[in-house]
């Protein structure tokens, strides 16, 4: 009997040890709050991050990535510009080293605007905070999908890649928004 008992805790324990490891160094779950990821994540959906990912390797254009905002509170937010690069907006292009790059998840929201309205208000790298002429080393510019409606590089300014804390992956909760994030 007490050896029955004692295969229980010895699997209970491996099972504690393994859920900490896999939550403190793999993955995260977090909630998004607040609208300014819509319409491609709402308020109130949950979301598993990897952690991994941006700790073994760089962080990707058009990432969806979780980094630390404030002591208190990570924001999510995509990842636009990497180290290196000039980024400005024209009319609603997204413009990377003078080339036009599409941003497919936007399509929908440029589709439903009144004539003459644009969704991104126009701006250089050199006009967002810190003024930088690119991309800094080890940072990245992050917008968040709702441009009207988001706190993003545009205010705050260059993310540094150790605020990271990793790239989400996909969306559990509410069950009719299961699936891989774009």
């Amino acid at each position: 009997m007490k050896k029955q008992w004692f295969e229980w805790i010895k699997a209970f324990a491996i099972a504690a040890v393994l859920a900490v490891i896999i939550r403190v160094f793999l993955f995260a779950p977090v909630i998004v709050e607040g609208p300014s990821m819509s319409p491609n994540l709402h308020n109130g959906d949950h979301l598993i991050v990897s952690k991994i990912n941006y700790s073994l390797g760089s962080p990707d254009r058009f990432d969806i990535a979780v980094f630390h905002a404030t002591d208190q509170q990570d924001y999510i937010k995509r990842i636009i510009g990497l180290p290196g690069e000039e980024i400005a907006m024209q009319g609603d292009d997204l413009y990377i080293d003078g080339e036009v790059v599409e941003e497919p998840y936007l399509e929908g929201q440029k589709q439903e605007l009144a004539e003459g309205e644009q969704l991104t208000e126009d701006f250089t790298i050199e006009e967002l905070p810190g003024g930088h002429a690119t991309v800094p080393e080890d940072t990245v510019l992050v917008l968040g999908d709702n441009r009207n409606n988001s706190t993003d590089s545009r205010s705050i300014g260059m993310v540094p890649y150790e605020q990271l804390v990793g790239e989400g992956l996909f969306s559990y909760w509410p069950i009719n928004r299961i699936g891989l994030l774009d």
